[in-house]
């Protein structure tokens, strides 16, 4: 069996890199134990693989992402759940609302959160936040990651109808989802110029190799 031979801070609650078998990993500090934690000094971590979550990818890259143990976090294009599941653990003190619209992610998703209190599932199309439930609060994060043509007007749309004043927007840019045709960077420059009218961009990074003609972009909200 795997031990823990040590445990650093990863620059964000409940974010930590462990030392597993001479290899530093990521990993999240959950309250559930299953078959893929690990304990040490009396706390449960869950390793985290970047080449499967965006979110983690951006954390390995040195990405300051204002994920808080108390934040209020909407979640877009949650899928099956399984990055859904680290920010629950990251915002173990706050809430997440996790917006799925394909029906079998979504089932995925509601058994990966099931025993998440502080997990809202929501099944809607993130294009459209206007329809989402009528019990959603304003949010400090927006979290988006969908495989959706018009990327940077969803997360317009939804930052105008949730996102706090001077909140923050995490984007994972998919060029492929936008165009198969176009020219990489052309795309994800224009995804940029339509998000600086509504953000002020304080990072950007390339995801390669991990998650190729990806970009991932942080954005604080500036209400018009």
């Amino acid at each position: 069996m795997s031990l823990i031979a040590s445990v650093r801070p990863a620059g964000v609650d409940n974010v930590f890199f462990i030392m597993l078998d001479g290899k530093e990993m990521l990993s999240t500090m959950t309250r559930f134990p299953g078959e893929d934690t690990l304990e040490y000094d009396g706390r449960i971590y869950r390793s985290w693989n970047p080449s499967v979550s965006k979110l983690a990818s951006m954390l390995v890259k040195g990405m300051k992402a204002p994920l808080a143990s108390n934040s209020k976090i909407l979640y877009l294009g949650a899928a099956s759940g399984t990055t859904a599941s680290r920010v629950a653990d990251i915002a173990d003190k706050g809430l997440v609302y996790a917006v799925e619209f394909a029906p079998r992610p979504a089932r995925d998703l509601l058994k990966a959160i099931e025993h998440r209190a502080n997990v809202i599932p929501m099944i809607a199309d993130a294009r459209y936040p206007e329809k989402y439930p009528p019990f959603i609060d304003s949010v400090d994060v927006i979290y988006q990651d969908v495989a959706q043509p018009d990327q940077a007007e969803i997360a317009i749309a939804n930052a105008d109808k949730y996102l706090k004043n001077g909140g923050t927007l995490i984007l994972a840019i998919k060029a492929k989802s936008i165009s198969s045709t176009d020219n990489v960077g052309d795309i994800f420059r224009n995804e940029l110029e339509v998000l600086e009218k509504h953000f002020e961009i304080v990072d950007k990074r390339s995801l390669e190799p991990l998650h190729h003609n990806h970009l991932a972009v942080m954005g604080k909200y500036l209400r018009h």
